[in-house]
């Protein structure tokens, strides 16, 4: 597999308040990463200078080799750098297909008939029975994974998920690490993960990252990090 981030030793402060300090990262694509951390941990942050929404400090960030550093959002997004922030943004009423086709209509794909993406992108997302359905009438959940979808019809190549489970019932937890494991599987997607509920990161599968107080706390696999002593103080604040 190709590398399809690298950031380089991110650093953010805001006039002396030091967000995050000497942050290095990277994954190959259809990957999935997931970074946790208590409050303030400087998640956000992090999340916030990869998909351009705030410069870093200092340091480099590289998307398939190429230096995307001071690159807008806009540009960013044309790359395939997505972001999905906790709480979703769609179209409340306008239906499921609605939304999809907006988001479709925004790309180049000439080559890929706008009804068949749609179609494709529904059964992805576990939406297909629900094309008509008028988003203000979906759960939680079903717009959470509406939105991963208006990513998915942008052409989206990394895909940054704040909190995606936020608000979720378990059954819909459990779908969306599903959906996201089939995303990076099938689909070749790189995705990005924040999250605070601990099963939804363990059932992810993937390397985890620990921040702390804007640094790499630690790194490895969920057991590894389960298991390591200053996690558990820093989470249990002693």
């Amino acid at each position: 597999m190709s590398e399809v981030l690298r950031a380089e030793g991110l650093s953010k402060r805001f006039t002396g308040i030091k967000a995050n300090e000497n942050v290095s990262f990277s994954m190959e694509a259809g990957s999935i990463r997931a970074i946790i951390g208590p409050n303030g941990a400087g998640k956000t942050t992090f999340l916030s200078m990869i998909s351009g929404h705030l410069p870093p400090t200092t340091g480099k960030i590289f998307h398939k080799g190429q230096d995307v550093t001071r690159m807008d959002v806009v540009k960013r997004a044309r790359r395939g750098i997505l972001r999905k922030f906790q709480t979703p943004s769609v179209f409340d009423e306008l239906s499921v297909y609605e939304n999809l086709e907006i988001a479709v209509l925004g790309t180049n794909r000439a080559a890929d008939p706008r009804p068949a993406r749609i179609r494709s992108v529904l059964e992805t997302v576990r939406l297909a029975d629900r094309p008509d359905a008028l988003c203000k009438h979906l759960s939680h959940g079903q717009r959470q994974w509406l939105e991963i979808g208006l990513l998915l019809g942008r052409n989206a190549d990394l895909l940054l998920l704040d909190e995606p489970t936020a608000g979720m019932t378990a059954e819909e937890t459990a779908a969306t690490a599903s959906l996201i494991k089939e995303l990076t599987k099938d689909h070749t997607l790189s995705v990005i993960v924040i999250e605070h509920d601990i099963d939804f990161i363990r059932d992810l599968e993937a390397p985890v990252m620990v921040l702390h107080l804007g640094e790499v706390l630690t790194e490895g696999s969920f057991d590894s990090v389960a298991n390591d002593q200053r996690v558990r103080d820093v989470y249990l604040g002693t």
